[in-house]
């Protein structure tokens, strides 16, 4: 498996995150991977074979070969049909705003075809990305199309922007009255912001950020006592750590812990 992570132009980077590309043979028994809900959405485009998604009354359907993926506020799991070859334009908590052209809410948890987010344009840029033969092609092409469509910049909320920074400051360990309470803003008001700026509330990306936080520490380092790293991670108790965790995974923290995880972290966006 090849996974590679890019930077944005400069002029991006308060929208975008970053780029990157995953690229693997086909698998002789294909396994589903699970897409966990980091907070960002993502432009995909699948220049290899095609994706389905297994949806949760266990039918499955076959993904677009190019499309958006909407705010998830659950485990989103997909399995390759064949060979993999995908580049992911991977937006900040608030950096998609600029190019949506309907409402971010009603893409939660949807795979958005570009032809209905960008009508003609979102087909060409879908059979340029598609055509291209490198990744410094397709970042150059997709650069390109998101500099055209930028073009009211005045659509990032600068109150929203700076909330998102303290809960990814934070590890999302502040309650949403802490974050009102910082900004000097309305409780309801920034829920409202945030649901029409990011398509999550307040309370939903800081729990997503929190279990992101978690999923690196259980990545990154030897844990020897889930207790110790809900608490570490200023949950209540375990109980509320199992409960977040399942919400978000679909599974308890011991059953996720293994192979699973390394693979499901590919899924997410990386710092």
């Amino acid at each position: 498996m090849n996974f590679q992570i890019f930077e944005p132009h400069q002029d991006l980077a308060l929208l975008v995150k970053c780029y990157w590309t995953l690229e693997s043979p086909k698998e002789k028994t294909p396994s589903k991977n699970t897409i966990i809900p980091d907070g960002c959405m993502k432009l995909i485009f699948h220049y290899g074979d095609l994706y389905k998604h297994h949806t949760a009354i266990g039918s499955s359907i076959d993904l677009p070969r190019c499309f958006l993926i909407g705010q998830l506020t659950r485990p989103y799991i997909v399995e390759p049909t064949g060979e993999t070859g995908t580049f992911f334009v991977c937006f900040h908590p608030n950096g998609f705003l600029p190019f949506a052209t309907f409402p971010i809410k009603e893409m939660e948890n949807t795979a958005v075809p570009l032809d209905k987010l960008f009508e003609k344009d979102g087909q060409e840029i879908e059979q340029k990305i598609l055509n291209a033969n490198t990744t410094s092609e397709r970042i150059n092409l997709i650069e390109t199309f998101l500099f055209n469509q930028l073009t009211d910049t005045e659509t990032v909320d600068h109150l929203v922007k700076s909330t998102v920074e303290t809960i990814l400051t934070a590890n999302g360990q502040l309650s949403v009255g802490e974050l009102s309470k910082q900004n000097n803003i309305n409780r309801r008001q920034l829920v409202r912001k945030f649901s029409s700026a990011i398509g999550l509330s307040p309370k939903q990306l800081s729990k997503t950020v929190r279990l992101q936080a978690t999923l690196k520490t259980l990545l990154t380092k030897e844990v020897t006592s889930l207790t110790d790293l809900a608490y570490e991670n200023e949950y209540f108790d375990q109980a509320h750590f199992i409960k977040d965790f399942k919400e978000f995974t679909g599974l308890t923290p011991k059953e996720f812990y293994g192979d699973h995880l390394k693979m499901s972290l590919i899924f997410e966006s990386t710092d």
